[in-house]
């Protein structure tokens, strides 16, 4: 059974230890480099420290995440916390937002708002989804599951939440980053109820001969190799070491924001400037939910495990599945490359945006959702 409830309920004492945490923070000696160029800005880690152990209003977002339609479920005895935004008009396709790393439910608010109810942002109410967010294991307000090992492995969850639990015999899906990945799997395990699936990222083919790579395919894969250089010390760390990593970031707020904060300069459409699309409240809502929970460490486990070999390759999905690319995103892999794993019958390169689609753009996201999955209702 599922139930209505509030998530949050930090307490005085935890909100005065995590301002005293920040107010004593132990900055590192300064490099003489520019800010940005070896990892997260100095100033702006600063501005953005001071402003959440001082003038960051946390009550008021406590109570926003709490008036959210969140619900908890339990799966075959794994606990599942989700939202349910009911679509605007009777018997609307069911659809599940996945988000990534290091990403959380919150992301996918304004997405999730404008699929439900398109007649409010200029649409039309024949379009609507009833959209389902559930908070992947070990992020946020969903616990990690129990065993590295045992089943069952978030797409089976995640099929047992819409199709057992909720009663949706079809229904569709969306993932970006590694719920790309459990979207890609869903729609593999579960083609009987799964209508499309919808991936801002794709799964390599598991093997494939180097010979009959096309050009446009092998200047991909280099600019995946440079990007992995440049870029892809985190995903190593996280994937072989990662509870060294979180010994810190749980101890320390100022460590642990500007882990994430990289990533949000880094990975978005900003340009360099991070305010351009995350306001200063965004950015800390998002490590308070992090801090809070207690979760940095749980979030890595998805990419221990792959790395383990611990979680199930993506070898073939044959359901339709569109791929909407936006340009300042990890990856651009073409359409040919897509295809050598899915079925592809909607390959869109979008006029802007990075990582954090849905909430940079979601008007441009749930158009191109919209617009793919309405030959499937």
């Amino acid at each position: 059974m599922t139930r209505h409830t509030p998530m949050l309920a930090v307490t005085e004492a935890e909100l005065n230890e995590l301002r005293s945490r920040l107010l004593h923070t132990r900055w590192p000696a300064p490099w003489p480099a520019d800010g940005g160029e070896a990892g997260t800005d100095p100033d702006e880690l600063r501005r953005l420290v001071a402003h959440w152990a001082s003038t960051y209003d946390w009550r008021t977002h406590e109570a926003a995440i709490n008036a959210l339609p969140s619900h908890l479920a339990d799966i075959d005895g794994t606990p599942v916390h989700y939202l349910r935004f009911d679509s605007e008009r009777p018997g609307a396709l069911p659809l599940v937002l996945t988000n990534g790393w290091p990403s959380s439910f919150l992301e996918l608010t304004a997405l999730a708002r404008r699929l439900a109810t398109p007649s409010r942002y200029g649409g039309d109410a024949a379009d609507a989804f009833t959209v389902i967010v559930p908070s992947l294991p070990g992020f946020a307000f969903s616990p990690q599951r129990p065993s590295l090992t045992g089943p069952p492995q978030t797409h089976e969850i995640w099929h047992r939440l819409l199709h057992d639990e909720l009663g949706y015999e079809r229904y569709a899906a969306h993932g970006s980053d590694l719920g790309a990945g459990v979207t890609s799997r869903l729609g593999e395990a579960h083609p009987e109820a799964v209508v499309g699936i919808h991936l801002t990222a794709v799964a390599a083919p598991v093997a494939y001969d180097a010979a009959g790579v096309t050009p446009e395919e092998q200047k991909y894969l280099d600019s995946v190799a440079a990007w992995s250089t440049a870029e892809g010390g985190y995903m190593h760390q996280q994937s072989t070491r990662p509870l060294t990593l979180s010994y810190g970031l749980a101890d320390s707020p100022t460590g642990l924001l500007a882990w994430l904060v990289e990533k949000y300069r880094a990975w978005s459409d900003c340009g360099g400037d991070l305010s351009s699309r995350f306001s200063d409240d965004f950015l800390l809502t998002q490590a308070s939910l992090y801090w809070f929970t207690r979760t940095i460490s749980t979030s890595f486990r998805p990419y221990y495990e792959y790395a383990q070999g611990l979680t199930r390759r993506v070898e073939r999905v044959d359901v339709p599945t569109a791929v909407a690319l936006f340009p300042a995103d990890l990856t651009q892999p073409p359409r040919s490359w897509a295809e050598r794993t899915y079925h592809v019958t909607r390959y869109t390169r979008m006029p802007r945006g990075g990582h954090f689609a849905a909430h940079e753009e979601p008007e441009l996201l749930a158009h191109d959702l919209t617009e793919f999955f309405r030959p499937h209702r």
